[in-house]
């Protein structure tokens, strides 16, 4: 799978294992001597980062991923909207008293990328569903065109997820958001395999489709998808 400088990490649904297919990622770049940042903005449900639970959080999952300890500042750079509600994160943020705007989050993001090394592939990985709301008035759609990255869009394999799997990427399709990829993360207790779930998408949706395994390897990056 050919892959961009810099892209973005959409889910189909929420609670599909966006972070095994980001970790996974970041890893099998690492493997191939690539330089990889891996970001997660926002983040819900979040333990302190002095909890031992942080290291199973997303954010703990990334910087894992990257060979990076759990500190305060490695944390602030990778996640520096974290909300310990586990909700979407405009109502994780009210519950705090906080408020989250979109031109923020873009901004942010973009200062980020303007900073990334030559050669350095920047992975941002996004929050719930392609349109979760990511603030009162924006969704995870809005800020991933506002930030003009292509997607990885990543599919369960749960009953149902073939069907949300090609909604969302005509919604990608009708948005013109480029697609770097599309990845289907192995759902626990799915009644049929992942590899079913695949072929279906990629016949339907038109498009190559990999697996990744929960908690396996990335395909390899060498060759296409399929």
């Amino acid at each position: 799978m050919p892959l961009p400088p810099a892209l973005f990490i959409a889910g189909a649904g929420t609670e599909l294992g966006k972070t095994y297919v980001t970790a996974a990622l970041v890893r099998r770049l690492r493997a191939e001597g690539r330089p990889v940042r891996a970001l997660k903005p926002l983040a819900s449900g979040v333990p302190p980062v002095d909890d031992p639970a942080f290291a199973e959080s997303d954010t703990g999952r990334l910087l894992a991923a990257q060979g990076l300890a759990l500190t305060p500042a490695a944390v602030a750079a990778c996640s520096p909207w974290r909300f310990a509600a586990p909700l979407a994160p405009d109502l994780a943020a009210a519950r705090e008293g906080r408020h989250l705007a979109l031109a923020d989050l873009v901004g942010w993001c973009r200062a980020r990328l303007a900073e990334a090394a030559a050669g350095e592939t920047v992975v941002i990985e996004g929050v719930g569903g392609l349109m979760s709301p990511v603030t009162e008035a924006a969704t995870g759609l809005d800020w991933l065109k506002a930030l003009e990255l292509p997607a990885l869009l990543v599919s369960g394999s749960y009953l149902g997820a073939i069907s949300h799997a090609l909604t969302a990427l005509e919604t990608l399709r009708a948005h013109a958001v480029p697609l770097a990829g599309l990845v289907v993360s192995a759902s626990e207790g799915a009644p049929t395999p992942p590899e079913t779930v695949a072929a279906a998408i990629a016949r339907h949706g038109r498009v190559a489709v990999s697996v990744v395994p929960r908690g396996g390897d990335f395909p390899d990056l060498a060759r296409d998808p399929g």
